[in-house]
């Protein structure tokens, strides 16, 4: 059976989930402090090209960048509240996934 994760507590989980926000306000202002660096480096390096070009720039720093955060950050939220320690990760024995046939 399954215990109890410390996430199901009330107060513990608002302040996991407080934490959780703060870290990624954080990572968005690094997000848009990279995507405007690196645009600013491809004008300077490239000039005006395309503004599909940038547009795509921009959204494939920002996407992947937030998207690859925001998945660590729930890595870390789970591992750090306890959440991991509540989940049965026992595997079945023999016995239990190959019974001998009955004669």
């Amino acid at each position: 059976m399954a215990r109890k994760s410390p996430l199901d507590d009330p107060v513990n989980a608002a302040h996991a989930w407080a934490r959780y926000r703060r870290i990624m306000k954080l990572l968005l202002a690094v997000t848009a402090l990279v995507v405007a660096l690196a645009m600013g480096l491809l004008f300077a390096s490239n000039g005006m090209i395309s503004v599909h070009f940038y547009i795509a720039v921009a959204l494939g720093i920002s996407l992947t960048m937030l998207l690859g955060g925001g998945l660590m950050g729930l890595a870390f939220l789970s591992n750090g509240t306890g959440h991991d320690e509540s989940v049965d990760n026992r595997m079945p024995g023999r016995d239990e996934l190959w019974s001998p046939p009955e004669d």
